[in-house]
């Protein structure tokens, strides 16, 4: 029985003080077939053409022809997607949907980011806190402005997603608890409206990957 409306989100089930509810993070290998690694299939034919797009995408907005570049990113949109469709299934936690997952992957990439850009391109990293044609009087306020915006990147990136899963999980939980009390039309109506949210979370889950991915892509092309 649930103590709370979040206590949804709250990796609970453990053995011996182990959550297990994490282990959901790695679940998903178990519905691939091992034959899907060796051989081509339509569906790695498809995931392929998509790791394509997001490969061409990603190197015109880093401005680079290095294809190792963009490895990370992709990796970075593909684990999240991977967890955020996960999540949609019925009795598996949502990892992405905790802030302890999602600042796992923002604050390493932005700290890696920052420390890159400061110890190998220390002058173009100050002329970054001062945009061009920015009046004398104003550079002490604009330094804090743009100072605070690069710090708090990270937070937005982790709050972004976290919030984006939970919303939809928190509103399709609301309405199922209303099911006991409904009538035979009413529950009817409520299982449809549960299956177009289910369709606009499946969109969200993939909507909110790529943001991230290109989120951080847009915070590594500023430092070079």
């Amino acid at each position: 029985m649930m103590t709370s409306l979040f206590s949804v989100f709250e990796p609970s089930s453990s053995i011996m003080n182990l959550p297990l509810n994490w282990l959901s993070t790695f679940l998903g290998f178990l519905f691939v077939p091992y034959i899907l690694w060796a051989s081509p299939s339509r569906w790695s034919l498809l995931w392929s053409k998509i790791n394509s797009a997001l490969h061409n995408e990603f190197m015109t907005i880093l401005n680079t022809k290095q294809k190792m570049n963009t490895i990370i990113f992709i990796s970075l949109f593909s684990f999240i997607l991977f967890n955020n469709s996960l999540g949609l299934l019925p009795y598996v936690f949502t990892s992405s949907s905790h802030l302890a997952m999602t600042l796992a992957l923002s604050f390493p990439l932005w700290l890696t980011f920052m420390l890159y850009g400061w110890i190998n391109h220390t002058n173009h990293m100050f002329a970054h806190l001062i945009p061009q044609g920015t009046p004398a009087i104003l550079m002490p306020f604009m330094v804090l402005i743009e100072t605070i915006s690069n710090t708090i990147r990270p937070l937005t990136l982790a709050v972004r997603l976290a919030a984006n899963m939970m919303a939809g999980h928190l509103l399709l939980t609301l309405l199922g608890q209303t099911g006991p009390s409904l009538g035979s039309f009413m529950i009817m109506l409520l299982l449809l409206a549960q299956i177009l949210l289910l369709i606009l979370e499946s969109a969200v889950a993939m909507i909110q990957s790529y943001v991230f991915a290109v989120l951080s892509t847009l915070f590594s092309s500023e430092i070079n």
